[in-house]
């Protein structure tokens, strides 16, 4: 009976700006025992000249080529050098999906933040990060809240002018900002000022910026529940209206890691409160106009989740192709032939869809699926208090049919999928 040996173990080490002097022993023995070192090159250039592993700096794109890499280095003992903690927003993640957790010896050095909250005073645990390196900037509009503390993991040394310009575009020009640079290093530096006033040339490229959240006195306020105002999205009409939005969004009962699709974007506004419920939700929106996914994708912009996918094309036919979602919404088009039979067909079993419309004839269209699939059917009716010559009425929004249903196994009524 034959058997294969086990792949010989990946030790991956954190530094930090310190270099060699601030590894433990079992860092140091790991690197000082290793054939071969792997890393940036910022990391490499910290070891000291003595050391006789190969040193292999990290190929362009990384991750295709982390396969064939230790593919070619096996049976050679191996270290991975890291900037800080390997698993957070670093190097550990990408080997852990790629080799295997259960192959890597991981031995963490303090993180910038954790650095950072040293120095600050700041509770880690209480403390959120947005990491910028890789990521679209307008990321960060999404974290900005009124007495929040922040921290942002810089790009390069640019990213802290960015930071700066971004904030005071977007209200938050009062906000202090501390950049520290080269944390746990000889040479750590922090810089003081406003985002609205920040003057400070470009520093050291390892640094990251500790923001205390102040807005202008007339920043619309960013809910962190569905139901933002309707004037922060820019419309052409094509908006659902945030108590309705808020009604629809509870429905649809977002989780973390879920996809959704939003079916007749409009304005976006479905899919964008989606996504602000947790970081790690997904959304499509789907939107035939090129003028309006235009603006979809202006409203993600500005309102903190530019990673909303917008797709132009009208349905079913630009559902093709999509992933699989978790949840559907649709807002608009209800009437088109086949659009509620790919949506449903695309939902697999305890996915969610939800619908809205106005019409009369998607109203009769959704009863007729309430009647064959169950779920839930109801009216939702908004009226707004306006003024009646000198006194105050009420003006009836138009009232907003809305179904909802799980996909099960079987139908509530009973039938056979």
């Amino acid at each position: 009976m034959s058997s294969t040996a086990a792949p010989e173990p990946v030790t991956v080490v954190g530094i930090g700006a310190d270099g060699w002097a601030g590894l433990g022993p079992a860092g140091r023995a790991a690197l000082a025992a290793a054939d071969a070192v792997v890393g940036g090159g910022r990391q490499l250039a910290l070891l000291p000249e003595e050391l006789a592993a190969e040193r292999i700096a990290w190929p362009s794109p990384l991750r295709p080529a982390v396969p064939g890499l230790f593919a070619r280095l096996a049976g050679r003992r191996v270290a991975v050098l890291a900037s800080g903690d390997p698993m957070f927003f670093g190097i550990g993640r990408t080997l852990a999906e790629e080799l295997g957790a259960e192959r890597l010896r991981v031995l963490p050095h303090p993180s910038s933040v954790s650095y950072a909250c040293a120095r600050l005073g700041w509770p880690v645990e209480e403390t959120p990060v947005v990491s910028l390196v890789g990521r679209d900037p307008d990321t960060l509009v999404g974290a900005l809240h009124d007495g929040r503390r922040l921290l942002v993991l810089s790009a390069d040394a640019h990213t802290p002018a960015l930071v700066a310009g971004l904030l005071a575009a977007r209200g938050f020009g009062p906000s202090r900002l501390r950049v520290l640079e080269r944390l746990g290093a000889p040479g750590e530096r922090e810089l003081d000022g406003t985002a609205g006033t920040w003057t400070h040339p470009a520093g050291d490229p390892l640094n990251l910026v500790a923001v205390d959240c102040r807005a202008a006195a007339d920043t619309p306020r960013r809910s962190l529940v569905p139901g933002l105002a309707d004037e922060l999205f820019e419309s052409d009409g094509q908006l659902t209206k945030r108590h309705i939005r808020a009604a629809t969004l509870a429905t649809l009962a977002p989780a973390p890691g879920e996809l959704l699709w939003d079916v007749g974007g409009g304005s976006g506004s479905i899919g964008i409160e989606w996504l602000r419920a947790d970081p790690s939700c997904r959304a499509v929106s789907v939107e035939k106009s090129p003028l309006r996914a235009e603006r979809i994708a202006r409203n993600a912009r500005a309102l903190g989740v530019p990673r909303l996918r917008v797709v132009t094309g009208g349905a079913p036919g630009a559902l093709a192709g999509l992933p699989v979602p978790d949840a559907v919404f649709v807002g608009g088009g209800l009437t088109a032939p086949g659009l509620l039979e790919a949506c449903w067909a695309a939902l697999p079993t305890g996915g969610r869809l939800v619908a809205n419309t106005v019409t009369l004839e998607s109203e009769a269209l959704l009863t007729e699926w309430y009647r064959r699939h169950g779920g839930e059917l109801v009216r939702l009716a908004v009226a707004h208090a306006v003024p009646v010559g000198g006194f105050t009425g009420w003006r009836q929004a138009m009232p907003v049919t809305q179904w909802s249903v799980t996909k099960r196994g079987e139908t509530e009524r009973g039938e056979t999928k």
